[in-house]
């Protein structure tokens, strides 16, 4: 047989075999490649299975049960704040009903204003302290209207500190008060080489000149409030015949509340503070929360109580609680006004309610122990002072807002077996927000928008009252409101072509969003899944919460170049 026909014979043996080697090797590999596959499958329907059956255990043995305590927790602390709601309402109808002004409870005797003109020594020795910080929008008619007050010329100092690091503005602050001293005005113009302490310090430092020992009272205004001409008419009688009376201050109003939706939201809250809040401690207690402008203080009394003090961001606050640890009693006037400026940009109103709320938390962690401690104030005062004043106005009112409101209400949606009462959901709230809207009736339509701004704002004052509760982050920031003074219509008239300009990034506020898209979320799953009507309250919230996130809210303009 010939080589080629045995190569044939063996190629015709071997090929069939081969190929059926190959067969069944690619047969194995598929057959592993299936059973791998059915295992990866199978262990991960294990693993989902698993994480499904730990979620639920965890749900019904934590969550729910955690989710159910916050909601008593909540309930509790509305019920708390409704009735101290009800119970300022009734005071505030007692004073109304029965006309209980101050000039009844106290000792009142006007004084002649004849005497002005031939300076009258009968009349105290006043100061006016204007305290100011890059002010150039608003000094001059700040300056102006404290050197209109009528009071003999020889017995009242306009003082100006001037804290300001802006060339322009105080040389325009110098000059202006250069122009009322020839006029004849008794006015000073001091500056300091720092700015420690901020506003407590400049005031603490304008104490210390040689001139002030002359003086028996001390009024303050900030560099936006205009006083009236008979402002000390009206409040220092108060002083004189009472001598137990530390301090008498008088009610903002606004010259721009107007101005845009957000200053109209902000007169709102604004008004009922000071015609229900203010009104209820001054009547009841003798004690309320200077606001660190339009009051004038003893001197005395100031003196006696250690001063100004910078130990926080609300030197007033922390001064009028000092001097009623004292045995001193401050007195509200309702009637009297004293027009100032709200903040048109968003950017300074954040800033002003980090402030608000994080320094009367950081106040009453260091003075809750000396309120209980004090020999001088009764039990049912230190009561108010810690339960009314601090605990349920500066703690519970911010940490409710947003807690329940917008995280743990929300939430509800997503555990059917966490049930929130109506009277809690809606009722309550709905009371509330009504009693508050008696403060300023003629913003009533607003009331919608007003709740909604107000429980975005909750996550800035949230914030803050934990920043100032346990001393971290920015607890010592202290931002100047940005004010416009007589030029706002103008600056914003002539901004208002170029605010789509603004950054994107400086507009953004992150937290804002992310609570937004929580919001957002939670109503959606309630509208797809739940059984309630939640929804309409949590879209809306949501849409809330991204208006204030994206920056759209509020004027932007910008800072004079002058």
């Amino acid at each position: 047989m010939s080589p080629l026909a045995i190569f044939h014979g063996l190629a015709h043996d071997t090929y069939p075999s081969l190929l059926l080697s190959m067969l069944g090797v690619l047969s194995f590999t598929s057959s592993l490649k299936s059973q791998v596959r059915s295992f990866k499958a199978s262990t991960w329907e294990d693993t989902i299975t698993r994480i499904s059956l730990w979620w639920e255990q965890a749900r019904a043995v934590v969550v729910v049960p955690v989710f159910k305590f916050l909601v008593a927790l909540c309930l509790i602390m509305s019920v708390m704040l409704f009735v101290e709601m009800m119970y300022m309402g009734v005071v505030v109808a007692y004073i109304k009903l029965f006309k209980r002004k101050p000039e009844k409870v106290y000792k009142w005797v006007a004084m002649e204003e004849d005497d002005v003109e031939c300076g009258s020594e009968s009349f105290p020795m006043v100061l006016v302290q204007i305290p100011m910080y890059n002010e150039k929008e608003v000094c001059e008619q700040s300056i102006a209207a404290a050197c209109k007050i009528s009071w003999p010329s020889n017995r009242i100092i306009i003082q100006v500190l001037d804290d300001s690091t802006d060339p322009a503005s105080k040389e325009l602050v110098k000059k202006e008060c250069e122009r009322w001293s020839k006029e004849g005005v008794n006015i000073t113009f001091e500056i300091r080489d720092n700015r420690k302490g901020y506003k407590a310090g400049a005031l603490r430092e304008g104490m210390k000149h040689s001139y002030v020992k002359q003086c028996d009272y001390v009024a303050i205004f900030d560099a936006d409030f205009q006083p009236e001409p008979d402002f000390l008419f009206r409040t220092v009688p108060f002083l004189i015949h009472n001598p137990k009376l530390a301090l008498v201050q008088g009610r903002w109003e606004f010259v721009n509340a107007g101005q845009c939706m957000m200053t109209r939201l902000q007169e709102m809250s604004l008004s009922y503070h000071f015609m229900v809040e203010q009104q209820v401690g001054s009547s009841t207690f003798a004690f309320f929360g200077f606001n660190g402008t339009a009051g004038v203080w003893r001197i005395s009394a100031l003196n006696e109580s250690g001063g100004w003090n910078d130990q926080t961001t609300v030197e007033d606050m922390d001064l009028a609680v000092r001097a009623t640890l004292r045995g001193w009693k401050l007195l509200y006037l309702d009637d009297l006004k004293v027009k100032s400026e709200l903040p048109c940009s968003f950017n300074a109103l954040r800033s002003q309610q980090h402030r608000w709320t994080c320094g009367p938390a950081n106040l009453f962690r260091k003075m809750a122990g000396k309120i209980i401690r004090s020999e001088n104030v009764s039990l049912w005062k230190k009561l108010y002072m810690l339960y009314s004043f601090f605990f349920m106005r500066k703690l519970v009112a911010h940490v409710l807002s947003f807690c329940f409101y917008c995280v743990i209400l929300p939430a509800t949606v997503l555990f059917p077996e966490v049930t929130v009462p109506k009277w809690a959901a809606f009722y309550l709230p709905s009371l509330i927000t009504l009693l508050i809207a008696l403060g300023r009736l003629r913003s009533i339509h607003l009331l919608a928008f007003w709740v909604l701004f107000e429980n975005a704002m909750s996550l800035v004052r949230t914030k803050a009252l934990v920043m100032g509760l346990f001393e971290t982050g920015r607890v010592q920031e202290w931002v100047v409101t940005e004010k416009l003074g007589d030029g706002l219509k103008t600056k914003l008239i002539a901004q208002a072509p170029e605010e789509h300009h603004v950054r994107f990034r400086d507009r953004v506020h992150l937290m804002e969003l992310l609570v937004g898209v929580y919001l957002l979320f939670c109503g959606c799953y309630d509208i797809i899944y739940g059984k309630q009507t939640l929804f309409l309250y949590l879209l809306f919230q949501s849409m809330g919460f991204f208006v204030v996130g994206f920056g759209y809210v509020g004027k932007y303009v910008a800072a004079s170049s002058s």
